[in-house]
């Protein structure tokens, strides 16, 4: 370890280099194993996070570090269940298997492929009322609204609620983290607002057992197979976990994906020439602009050696996936963005058991939204660049992203 690499974190983890934090991502990588004042162990070279990602030695469940859980899925509660994200093999293969019966292959092949119908129609009806400005906050405005209606569509919470939905998500992202700053209070605001969130996920779930629909929880609260069902907390944790995880990142994919366009005119007109290099040019996003930078949720369970360095049993590791996906030890010219990359493995949803559970449905919003923004808009230019960024250091994106524009296209 050295001290850069250990203030270079550090500084990772201070809001006011969120607008570039990259080059110090880059100072990073010099160690690629550096042990921080607390303990903490980061990793940051593309071969060893995902080595790592990939090691039964590493465990997700906090419990381990002998302390209280921070997982982002917990209950909060004394006697609940922490969602699979938060859990090790076996646990959460059987969790993550029962959530996935009602989400994708082999039971549900066609639920994110079917919903393309209903994304593009928001879409459409959110770009619609902006056509008549000339200045709009594409965060607010368009890239909230999509993934939040989304996920509560596929949970079945009812529209009306999803305003508040979101506030409960934005202010327990915002306590997430890894650094000692504020810690104790971050953890109680979590737990807080988490509680009120469980309260209203156990009444649904509960209306969903007495009339159930075709939705996520409806299939959660009903389903029994041969390795029995969700019980009620786990019903709730995984609800949790999928409304976090489900429109956050994805707000941050598509806000991240529209500056990047946006400072590229050349860029813009490539896109708009050929549609249908949307689809490379959102996976050179996930690694060029990821919307997760770091995971702060691993614990050696084991005395591990990691590019020379041993990781002693019950230590914290954090990846920092954004500076691995731009390591130049694996892509060449990382910190160019390339819609054509070839071959282009990141680790913008990942990797191992903890592969990003709604990676296709990511995919396929941020494809929808930026490939009709970058249609429909005309003229657009950035009013403030850098954006004013939200302060997390895991789930990186502007709060606020304002465009002004010339007009709007048809549909």
């Amino acid at each position: 370890m050295t001290t850069t690499s250990s203030s270079a974190f550090e500084r990772i983890l201070d809001p006011s280099g969120r607008a570039d934090p990259y080059p110090l991502f880059g100072e990073l990588r010099r160690t690629p194993v550096a042990r921080q004042p607390d303990g903490t162990y980061v990793v940051s070279t593309y071969r060893e996070i995902v080595a790592l990602l990939h090691d039964p030695r590493i465990s997700s469940d906090r419990r381990n570090l002998g302390g209280p859980d921070t997982d982002p899925g917990a209950s909060g509660k004394e006697d609940g269940a922490i969602s699979f994200i938060g859990l090790d093999p076996p646990a959460h293969d059987r969790l993550r298997r029962l959530a996935m019966r009602h989400f994708g292959p082999p039971h549900s092949p066609g639920v994110v492929d079917g919903l393309r119908p209903a994304m593009l129609a928001i879409t459409t009806e959110l770009i619609d009322g902006i056509a008549g400005k000339r200045r709009a906050d594409l965060v607010d405005e368009v890239a909230y609204p999509l993934p939040v209606a989304v996920i509560c569509r596929l949970l079945g919470v009812p529209q009306e609620d999803e305003p508040q939905f979101h506030a409960w998500a934005d202010q327990i992202v915002e306590t997430l983290g890894p650094g000692e700053e504020n810690r104790a209070e971050r953890e109680r605001e979590r737990l807080a607002v988490a509680r009120d969130l469980e309260r209203y996920l156990g009444g649904l779930a509960e209306e969903r057992r007495r009339q159930p629909g075709d939705d996520m929880l409806s299939g959660f609260v009903t389903y029994r197979g041969p390795e029995g069902g969700m019980s009620p907390e786990e019903v709730v944790s995984t609800a949790v976990l999928l409304l976090i995880a489900g429109h956050e990142t994805t707000i941050n994919l598509i806000a991240n994906g529209m500056l990047t366009f946006l400072r590229d005119p050349g860029l813009l007109d490539r896109l708009r020439a050929d549609p249908g290099l949307i689809v490379p040019a959102v996976e050179e996003l996930l690694r060029y602009e990821p919307p997760v930078q770091l995971v702060s949720s691993r614990i050696a369970l084991d005395d591990i050696v990691v590019a020379g360095t041993t990781i002693p049993a019950g230590s914290p590791i954090v990846l920092a996936l954004a500076a691995g996906s731009r390591d130049p030890g694996h892509v060449a010219d990382p910190d160019r963005f390339d819609p054509c990359r070839a071959r282009n493995e990141h680790l913008g949803f990942g990797g191992g058991v903890h592969y990003c559970f709604g990676a296709p449905l990511a995919r396929l919003e941020a494809q929808i939204v930026l490939a009709e923004l970058v249609r429909r808009l005309r003229g657009p230019r950035l009013v403030a660049d850098p954006p004013p960024y939200r302060p997390s250091a895991v789930l990186r994106g502007p709060r606020h992203l304002l465009v002004d524009y010339e007009g709007v296209a048809p549909a």
